[in-house]
């Protein structure tokens, strides 16, 4: 009976997610916070967001007057660099519903090298992408438009309450306290998700048509883990600072598939059907058979106050607003006439590690691969409005809270940082021997700036609230927007997945 009553519970995961809320200790966010060295806290948003619109004499938000949406903040400011990183712990709804979205973004602001122009450099990981090739695949092992495609949203929603085992769906959030060394020439922070449920939308990615089916889910699966891990280290000799970004996707481990009573679920022992056991086929074994392959979608973007900006590879390929192979490369980003900006490089680290945890269950043991990376047209994602059709719609409230502060570099911010279709280039980073596996990568930016030797000049306020402002936008919409259909489904087919 208890599989039964899970079943059904899934099947309505959106309404019945009533659970009791813990308590959860926040912090306050004021301006002197961003003259300091650094800090790290973890913030209620929204809470900030009403109450610096009631000081400032402008209107709050609507709609959202009893949802809180607690954010982890990390900030360093030194040697001419200030990095903004704020990582969603969870939001709640009206008091008694919450759930987790690992959205993870950066904000860097520093002088460029020869000219001292400031830069906002924006950074943000969209979502897991999963796919499956077939005969008319575009790009091998890389997720294209006539591929299979399943936005993984993850969700965490905590039934733990309900005393549900089957999956396991009670998520945590861990925050990575943020260190440095004893120069304060290198720091490092991070945030981790744990049990995380996700659901799998089919989505199409055709620049023409960009969707997905708002039917139902194909898929929910729990993923062990998803990890993000910082690591900043400054070079004042070269006049560069390096972020290496550590992603870990835990290894999956539930898979229901079938909506919305009779789930077939599967799990590292075997298949199963209403609480019996069918099969010996594993999850890790299913996904393997049907060749569901996982990638990762993040976008990039950066601003000028007197320039625009354009981004290519070392050969001189254009990558904004197109699909261009990067996996043994780097992208530059410069100003207009020429200068740079930054570099991330994808060369430096191409390979990825794939932990078996059915050979080895301790997951002590890696193998390594080739991870494929490439840039991606905007428009599939940007224009895919049924999909982030809040997290765009919510960009409307960033004026409420900074248009009395810097309105020129707010207008640059609102034209880039806020809009998904002006960045400067999308790009994937795929895994194609995957399995269902924990996988570890880590990426490099390089950026290039001005490190003086007398103490660091105060930050602008301004910009570091716009930055708060555009990040906390960007999850909540994302989450919202996962939740809330509220567009018309799209007369597509049933979202299916290959079957065993």
């Amino acid at each position: 009976m208890k599989t039964k009553f899970l079943a059904a519970l899934l099947a309505c995961f959106m309404l019945l997610a009533n659970t009791l809320l813990p308590a959860f200790a926040t912090d306050t966010l004021v301006k002197t916070d961003f003259q300091q060295e650094s800090f790290a806290k973890t913030v209620d948003y929204f809470d900030y967001a009403r109450t610096y619109a009631t000081l400032h004499g402008i209107q709050a938000p609507q709609g959202f007057s009893n949802y809180h949406a607690y954010m982890y903040m990390t900030y360093v400011n030194t040697k001419g660099l200030q990095l903004l990183y704020a990582g969603l712990e969870n939001i709640t709804f009206g008091g008694s519903t919450y759930f987790r979205v690992p959205l993870q973004s950066f904000i860097m602001h520093y002088k460029t090298n020869n000219r001292t122009r400031d830069v906002i450099l924006a950074s943000t990981f969209l979502m897991l992408l999963a796919f499956n090739e077939n005969s008319n695949s575009i790009y091998a092992n890389s997720p294209d438009m006539n591929d299979t495609l399943w936005a993984s949203f993850s969700m965490g929603f905590d039934l733990s309450a309900l005393g549900a085992t089957l999956p396991v769906l009670n998520s945590k959030t861990q925050t990575i306290p943020l260190t440095h060394s004893d120069d304060k020439l290198q720091w490092s922070w991070g945030m981790k998700y744990t049990n995380l449920t996700a659901y799998w939308w089919q989505t199409w990615i055709n620049p023409s048509d960009p969707h997905y089916n708002q039917t139902a889910p194909a898929a929910i699966t729990v993923y062990d883990e998803l990890t993000f891990t910082y690591n900043l280290t400054i070079n004042p000799d070269t006049n560069t600072a390096t972020l290496t970004e550590n992603h870990i996707i835990g290894r999956m481990r539930h898979l229901l598939i079938g909506f919305p009573f009779l789930w077939v679920h599967y799990n590292s022992t075997g298949k199963y059907w209403l609480g019996f056991k069918i099969s010996d086929e594993t999850i890790y074994d299913f996904i393997d058979n049907n060749g569901i392959k996982m990638s990762i979608v993040n976008f990039q973007t950066s601003i000028l106050a007197d320039r625009e900006t354009y981004s290519k590879t070392p050969s001189g390929q254009n990558v904004t607003d197109a699909e261009i192979p990067i996996s043994d490369s780097s992208i530059n980003t410069y100003a207009d006439d020429g200068e740079k900006i930054c570099t991330a490089d994808f060369g430096t680290k191409k390979t990825y590690k794939l932990y078996n945890y059915t050979a080895y269950p301790k997951e002590n043991v890696s193998s390594t691969y080739d991870a494929i990376t490439r840039t991606a047209k905007a428009s599939c994602y940007a224009r895919n409005t049924g999909l982030f059709s809040l997290h765009i719609g919510l960009m409307k409230f960033l004026p409420l809270v900074v248009v009395h502060m810097y309105p020129a570099l707010f207008a640059r911010t609102l034209e880039t940082i806020t809009n998904m279709s002006r960045a400067n280039y999308f790009y994937i980073s795929s895994y194609p021997i995957y399995s269902g596996y924990r996988v570890e990568h880590d990426p490099t930016l390089t950026v290039y700036l001005t490190t003086p030797t007398a103490t660091t000049t105060p930050p602008n306020i301004g910009f570091i609230l716009i930055i708060i402002v555009g990040v906390a936008i960007a999850a909540i919409g994302i989450s919202i927007a996962v939740l809330k259909h509220r567009k018309k489904p799209q007369e597509t087919a049933r979202p299916t997945i290959p079957p065993p």
